[in-house]
This record gives C-alpha cells, sequence and structure tokens, in this order.
C-alpha cells in the first residue's frame, strides 16, 4: 500500500456518497427537526454531536483498528461490545449496524485478505459502524488519526446534507457549518487517539437524541432510518 493510496483511502471514506447506506441517515436530525429544532440550530446540533456521540464513535474506529493487529492486547469483540454499551438505544445499535455492514462489504471487495478485514469477518455479526470503519481504514492503510478525522466528518457531513434535504437552505451555509466545526474536531481527534483500551473508550452520551430515536422509530412519515 502506497501513500498516495493510503492518501485516497483517507478520502473514500470520508465520502458522503460511499455506498455503504449513509444516505438513510440523518445523524439524528430528523427526529430533532420534527421536536421543534429550526435550521437556525443545526450548526450547534452539528458540534454538540460531535463533542458526544462523535468522540464516541471516533475512539471506538481507533481502538477497532488497533484491535484489527495481532498484538493489540484486545480484540473487536471488546470494542463492539464497549460501544454497544455506550449506545443504549436499540434504534441507534440497529443503524450502526447497517452502516457496519456496508463498511465491512466495501472492505471485503477491496481488501478480502488483509488481516482488518479477516478480523472483522470473524466478528460473526453485524459490526457497529465505527468497529467496521476503524478495520476497513487499517485494511486501506489509513493511520489512526486519518481515522478518527475521517469518523468525525462523516458525523458532520451526515448531519450537514441531511439538513439540506430536511430544511431546504444554501449548500454553501452547510458547508461553514462544518468547516467552523474543524477545531472542535482537532480537539477530538486527539482525544480519540488517547484511549488506549475498550474500558477507556469515552462514555459522552447524548440523552436528548437517544429518546429521539425512540420515538422517531414509530414514526409513519420519515425520510431518514435515524
Amino acid at each position: 500500500m502506497t501513500a498516495g493510496q493510503a492518501g485516497l483511502g483517507a478520502l473514500l471514506l470520508a465520502d458522503g456518497r460511499l455506498p455503504v447506506g449513509g444516505l438513510v441517515y440523518s445523524a439524528g436530525l430528523e427526529p430533532g427537526l420534527a421536536d421543534g429544532m429550526t435550521q437556525a440550530d443545526v450548526p450547534r446540533y452539528l458540534r454538540a454531536r460531535l463533542r458526544t456521540v462523535g468522540l464516541v464513535d471516533a475512539a471506538a474506529a481507533v481502538l477497532a483498528h488497533r484491535a484489527a493487529m495481532p498484538d493489540a492486547g484486545f480484540g473487536l469483540d471488546d470494542v463492539q461490545e464497549a460501544l454497544a454499551a455506550r449506545t443504549p438505544s436499540a434504534p441507534l445499535r440497529d443503524v450502526q449496524g447497517v452502516l457496519g455492514r456496508g463498511l465491512a462489504r466495501l472492505g471485503a471487495r477491496l481488501r478480502p485478505d488483509h488481516p482488518a478485514t479477516v478480523a472483522l469477518r470473524a466478528l460473526g455479526r453485524a459490526p457497529l459502524r465505527p468497529v467496521a470503519l476503524g478495520c476497513v481504514a487499517a485494511a486501506l492503510g489509513v493511520d489512526e488519526e486519518a481515522t478518527a478525522r475521517a469518523s468525525l466528518y462523516d458525523d458532520a457531513q451526515a448531519v450537514a446534507s441531511a439538513a439540506l434535504k430536511l430544511s431546504p437552505g444554501d449548500p454553501a451555509d452547510a458547508a461553514a457549518w462544518v468547516l467552523a466545526a474543524e477545531p472542535d474536531v482537532a480537539a477530538l481527534v486527539r482525544a480519540a487517539l488517547a484511549a488506549g483500551h475498550p474500558d477507556d473508550l469515552p462514555a459522552t452520551t447524548a440523552p436528548q437524541a437517544e429518546g429521539w430515536s425512540l420515538t422517531h422509530q414509530h414514526r409513519t412519515r420519515r425520510i431518514f432510518v435515524a
């Protein structure tokens, strides 16, 4: 794997058009808007997600990246269990599994024999999205820092792109929201890299978003699954 290929791999994982199911996910924005949020609230919501759910997911992706290697001292099962324990909403665990399966399929097509892809397949169940992201990133030669950044960027752009479908506005504004979050992303990348073991995985949950997800699953008129 060349440095150029690894760089393209990081860009690939950060591309919102990646065919892994992300188009069905609003990162909790749709139920938030249904509960009274407005478009003016979206930038704050985006950054709040990064500091809570985003940090947990990015740290889990980094740990999965490490766990896929033989000398990690812990396995993907440990990361999966730690992440599931920090995702109390069943609908959110379900959508994480949908996105994780999509990433796992991608890894199996692109790097089927890489140890990280083999470890992901050996998990024997649908990997949660951060677990799959960490393994696929490792298989593509993407380093831990770029993996954490891709995870955080993916969350931010999921909110921004969903906002354009749910509360249409200027696409340039949505791009500006993501760029404005860069200081948060930089700090959160460092925090994600500091997690050395699944026991250290942050537990910065978002109770309001979890409650919204429980209500949203029963809505008959919705665009996104969560």
